[in-house]
Order: structure tokens, then C-alpha cells, then sequence
């Protein structure tokens, strides 16, 4: 299976992954999905989400065990951040066909649509209308950077944009979503675990901020005479960084649009994206606050108009407790060992559902903690035993 999906969307420049939601490339991962799913014999369907499903048993039971992740990426992405939980999923179910467990819930695996929010800009996309944390007004507003709105892009990919919206009917059949995925970090890898299990998930937004100065010649136009967006804008960034570091959080500004982005021309306007992310609501407000309020000042200073605007928001997510036990319990059972239990700074599908239905999470050790790169990596020891642990769970809770 990962040998089939690896060449997938993958740069020869850069060794990274261009999967982006309703593109040609996202078309062959759906596919690829849709070929894995027919190939064990199960029920395969995509919801009015785009979200893609595989079904073993009656859906309609409504106490169905899920599990899967994501197939899409971010620009020059990893292989492993998301794949790896579809490719396990299915592994997984391979792993109990082997053990001739015997079902007593019905289980699918899924592959949630733009979780990555590379091509429009918002994260978690398929899941967020799936669970009704996206209205369907505002997916109709988003759009890419070449103007191409969201549904446009699917009617273009072959689906119906008419049929987006909440899918309560489709939460009803779930009764626990368990997703598996590499972890972003180093946790595992420090205290010398395969796998772990996740607690909760931190706080984290997106915000945009534009600054606004004078376009005129770089050769000809004083220093004294400028108003240079890009002046406030770096001096921005290096604040961030300072109220991350003092706070013990995490602010990256990682996305820069410039006009008229000319060398031989001062800016006009400098859009600058902040992603910043802590352990607890607070912190996170602190540290925006504190990053905002630098970036108004060196705006004053330098005669930048700024406006700062939320695009997205997520706050903090805690795992049914319940369910994380039982994991807990299942693979601790499993390995006679305790299992770790570590949170996270990284957004997810499991996350978004989490309101709506029982989620947990599964961590695979990252022995570098890089994410987000061509040099995430997983070692397939690891993997394999990441798949010994969701075939685990999976019997514990499907099969009693």
C-alpha cells in the first residue's frame, strides 16, 4: 500500500507532497482510496462532504467503530502526516481479517476531504461540515489564490457543491472515531516509545495581518522618506517569537503575500499569517495579545496603517476521557506496559468530531519530531507497531 501511494503528488524538486484538496492529484489519492476499499470487499461511498467511507457491516446500526485520517497535504508536506493513519486503517482491518476476530460492531475507514487547508486557507474542511463547524455560506466564500472558489473547485473535481453542508445522519452511525496518525513532535521518540495516546489538543487560531505603507522606488525614495510595510512586518515576526518564547508557546508566521512585490519597489502592503498555538486558552491569549500590540506599535512608528483579523479558531480539545482509557487499558493490556499519554499542538479531523462523537487519538513515534517536511519519517518498525496498536484497539472495541 505505501509503495502504491508514494508516488502520489510527489516533487522531484523537492522530495515533498503537493496534495492538494480537488485537484488532479487529490483526484488519484481518492482514487486510490476508493481501489484499497473495493479490494477487501467493502461498501465504499463519499458523503456530501466529499468525505470518502468504507464500510464492513450495517452503518446503520449507529455504534460503529471509525477510524482513518487524511490523504491531502500541505505544500511540500511529509509522506506520513495523515497517510499514515489511512494506510494503518486498512492494515488494521487487514491484521483482524488475519485473526478471524469475529465483529460485533460495524467498522469503517475514512478519508476526511482538505484537512490540511492548503489550497482555501481553513483546516479540517471535510470535517468541520461534516459536524456543522463550518456553515455553509462561509464554504461557499472560500477561495484559492488563483480566485477559484471552493465550489467551483468540486464541481470542476466531479462532485455536487449543492449538497456541502452538516451531516448529522452520518455522525448518528459513528459511536467512536479513533485516528491514527505520525506524531509532530518528539515525545515518543524521548521517552522511548513506539506509541503513544493523546490527551488533548491546544488552543490554536490563524490571524491575518495586513500592513499597509506607501509603494515607491527602491532606489530613489529615502529611508527617511519610506513608509516600508516590510519594516513593521519583520520587526512582527521577531516579536512573535519573543512572546512564544516568554510564554512557553508556539507563534510562527509562515505565509507572506506582498504587493506590488517588485525587488526595485518599497511594498505597499505586506499580508503576513500568524499561526500561534499554547496549552491552555490564557496562554494563547497572552501571546496574541502581546504580538498585536508590538505590531500596532512599530506601525505607529513607521506610518503603517494594520488591521488583524481571526480567520480561525480552535480551542482547546480534551478527549472523551473515557474512550482515551480504554484505549489505555486495551494496549496497556496489549504490551503489559503503560502506555504514554501526551498532548498536542497540532490540529486534526479527531479533534473537529470531538464535539459531536467519542474521539481518541493514536501517535506513532517521529524520531526527529519534523512535520510538516520531506524529512518526516516514521520507521517501519514503528509503523508496524502502530498498526498492532489500532488493530488493538480496533478488536477491543468492534469485536466483543
Amino acid at each position: 500500500m505505501w509503495r502504491s501511494l508514494r508516488p502520489i503528488g510527489r516533487s522531484d524538486a523537492s522530495g515533498g507532497y503537493r496534495r492538494f484538496a480537488w485537484t488532479g492529484v487529490d483526484a488519484e489519492c481518492r482514487l486510490w482510496f476508493q481501489a484499497q476499499a473495493e479490494a477487501r470487499g467493502l461498501d465504499y461511498e463519499v458523503d456530501r462532504n466529499g468525505n470518502q467511507w468504507a464500510w464492513l457491516g450495517d452503518p446503520s446500526r449507529g455504534d460503529a467503530v471509525v477510524t482513518g485520517s487524511h490523504l491531502d497535504s500541505v505544500p511540500d508536506g511529509g509522506a506520513f502526516d495523515g497517510p499514515l493513519g489511512v494506510v494503518s486503517a486498512f492494515a488494521a482491518l487487514d491484521e483482524l481479517r488475519s485473526r478471524k476476530v469475529a465483529f460485533t460492531r460495524p467498522l469503517a475507514i475514512t478519508n476526511f476531504g482538505d484537512e490540511e487547508g492548503a489550497r482555501f486557507g481553513l483546516a479540517c474542511v471535510g470535517s468541520r461540515l461534516t459536524a456543522g463547524k463550518l456553515t455553509v455560506e462561509a464554504a461557499q466564500r472560500l477561495t484559492d489564490a488563483d480566485g477559484v472558489t471552493l465550489p467551483q473547485a468540486m464541481e470542476a473535481a466531479g462532485y455536487d457543491p449543492e449538497s456541502i453542508g452538516p451531516d448529522p445522519e452520518r455522525l448518528a452511525r459513528v459511536g467512536a472515531f479513533v485516528e491514527l496518525h505520525v506524531e509532530q513532535g518528539r515525545a515518543l521518540d524521548l521517552s522511548g516509545d513506539p506509541v503513544g495516546i493523546a490527551s488533548a489538543i491546544w488552543p490554536h487560531g490563524r490571524w491575518r495581518f495586513d500592513f499597509r505603507g506607501e509603494a515607491n522606488h527602491a532606489g530613489t525614495t529615502r529611508l527617511v522618506d519610506r513608509r516600508d510595510p516590510m519594516l513593521t512586518y519583520a520587526e512582527t515576526v521577531l516579536a512573535a517569537r519573543r512572546e512564544a518564547e516568554l510564554a512557553g508557546a508556539v507563534a510562527t508566521f509562515g505565509k507572506i503575500s506582498v504587493e506590488p512585490n517588485g525587488v526595485n519597489a518599497i511594498p505597499s502592503l505586506v499580508r503576513g499569517w500568524l499561526d500561534s498555538r499554547a496549552a491552555d486558552q490564557s496562554t494563547l491569549d497572552t501571546v496574541v495579545t502581546g504580538i498585536e500590540k508590538a505590531a500596532r506599535e512599530y506601525a505607529d512608528r513607521h506610518g503603517i496603517d494594520l488591521d488583524v483579523v481571526r480567520e480561525s479558531f480552535t480551542p482547546v480539545v480534551e478527549f472523551e476521557h473515557a474512550l482515551r482509557d480504554e484505549l489505555g487499558t486495551i494496549l496497556g493490556g496489549a504490551t503489559d506496559r503503560s502506555i504514554p499519554v501526551l498532548g498536542t499542538g497540532a490540529g486534526h479531523d479527531a479533534g473537529i468530531l470531538s464535539e459531536s462523537i467519542p474521539t481518541a487519538m493514536l501517535f506513532v513515534r517521529n524520531p526527529t519530531g519534523v512535520s510538516h517536511s520531506p524529512a518526516e519519517f516514521a520507521a517501519e518498525d514503528d509503523c508496524v507497531a502502530g498498526v498492532t496498536a489500532l488493530a488493538d484497539v480496533l478488536e477491543g472495541l468492534a469485536c466483543r
